[in-house]
């Protein structure tokens, strides 16, 4: 059947999950886009599904005052993979749009300030608040989406420099102009940079290394707190737990938000995570009725445990290498291919244009595998990012039907 738009769609009914494979009507692809990044192990995993359906049969809705113990044992099983000056916790969201908005609360009760800087081309939701601290024009073209004082800074994007630089000589101008953007551009009230520590939706930017700890100076000078936007990046799909204690570890957030894959194969959760004395807010203050919900926190149990007990993190290292390796041949082998780019399964490249993007994609999911673009900047990034336990015979098929697809693409 036709959407709207004129989109092949597929009865509800005939669309099923199985691991990385999707099958709709009948027909196997695999997900290079881990349903909308949310499908961190699989769409089934038992580990995950039994304690779903476990918890199913006792009550599928608690107050969130019945589940603070079981918020505190996943908290405290989350500990072994947070970075040290992390130890506190607030489990009362089920979307990331929402936690970011808690974690600026935080920082405005925390600080008594207001404003909130974020990054061109950056994406934190689409709730009011979280759109308007997005760097994109877009989801806001339409709606009046006051964030008083909120600033937005260049985002760190080597390709395609704001400042005309190049890496190599850049003296990363991109974060040093931080402060002058504070000094003479702000209200004086910042409160916090929101800052993802690869910009998924902007194109899947990522920063060099030495960005981050830029960053952390001119923020500890001016007192100024960094949220982590980990609702991409964490839980695994940058090779590490969180960026946060990996490749963006010099980023030292004060506050981590993750959702998306905290749910292993879909299963809405999200939450905040902070320094002890950014653990401010009153429960009246920031509150969902789903929050903490018991669905929400079995399926956030198992993620952990899975990844902890079957060594994901690990594969992730091996498959993403090959992944990223047999990205790097087709960009040297299909003039249309340039900017091999990110890092664990977090991957991505450009083509020249949106519309390229857009042919791509429908023919790559004639040839079975799923993947999604990039709306943001210029809109020409092919996103791949298959889930987390993806095998290697998965990436050599993914990277043959690539291979196929991008021949059709050429041959057009």
């Amino acid at each position: 059947m036709k959407s709207a738009t004129g989109a092949t769609t597929a009865p509800f009914e005939s669309v099923i999950g199985r691991g990385a494979h999707l099958y709709i009507q009948g027909k196997k692809h695999i997900d290079c886009a881990s349903g909308t990044f949310n499908v961190s192990l699989g769409y089934t995993l038992p580990e995950v599904t039994d304690a779903v359906h476990a918890q199913l049969d006792r009550c599928a809705h608690l107050s969130s005052d019945l589940t603070k113990a079981k918020s505190r044992e996943i908290f405290e099983l989350l500990r072994a993979f947070l970075p040290d000056h992390i130890d506190s916790y607030w489990f009362r969201d089920i979307i990331g749009s929402t936690a970011n908005e808690c974690a600026v609360r935080m920082a405005q009760k925390a600080t008594g300030r207001t404003d909130v800087v974020s990054l061109f081309l950056s994406h934190h939701g689409q709730s009011i608040a979280a759109t308007g601290m997005s760097g994109n024009a877009f989801r806001q073209r339409s709606f009046h989406l006051p964030i008083a004082g909120s600033l937005k800074i260049p985002a760190p994007d080597c390709a395609r420099c704001f400042y005309r630089q190049v890496p190599e000589s850049c003296g990363m101008l991109c974060a040093q102009r931080l402060e002058d953007f504070v000094e003479f551009a702000s209200s004086g009230q910042v409160a916090a940079l929101i800052i993802e520590p690869v910009l998924g939706n902007g194109g899947n930017i990522t920063p060099p290394v030495e960005y981050y700890s830029v960053l952390r100076d001119i923020c500890d000078r001016h007192g100024i707190l960094i949220i982590a936007d980990e609702v991409q990046t964490g839980f695994g799909r940058t090779g590490t737990f969180f960026a946060s204690n990996g490749y963006a570890k010099e980023l030292k957030p004060d506050i981590i938000t993750f959702a998306k894959g905290a749910g292993g194969i879909g299963i809405p959760v999200a939450g905040v995570l902070m320094r002890k004395e950014l653990d401010v807010l009153e429960s009246w203050e920031h509150s969902t009725t789903s929050g903490a919900n018991p669905l929400a926190l079995v399926a956030l149990e198992a993620t952990v445990k899975y990844i902890r007990d079957h060594e994901i993190l690990e594969n992730v290292a091996i498959v993403s290498k090959i992944l990223r390796d047999g990205l790097t041949e087709l960009s040297a082998f299909f003039p249309r291919v340039s900017n091999v780019k990110g890092i664990g399964l977090m991957l991505a490249f450009d083509l020249p244009s949106a519309a390229d993007v857009a042919r791509f994609i429908a023919i790559s999911r004639e040839n079975g595998v799923i993947v999604r673009g990039s709306r943001y900047g210029f809109g020409n990034t092919v996103k791949v990012r298959p889930p987390l336990t993806t095998t290697e015979s998965d990436v050599h098929d993914i990277l043959t039907s690539l291979r196929t697809s991008l021949q059709q693409l050429e041959s057009e």
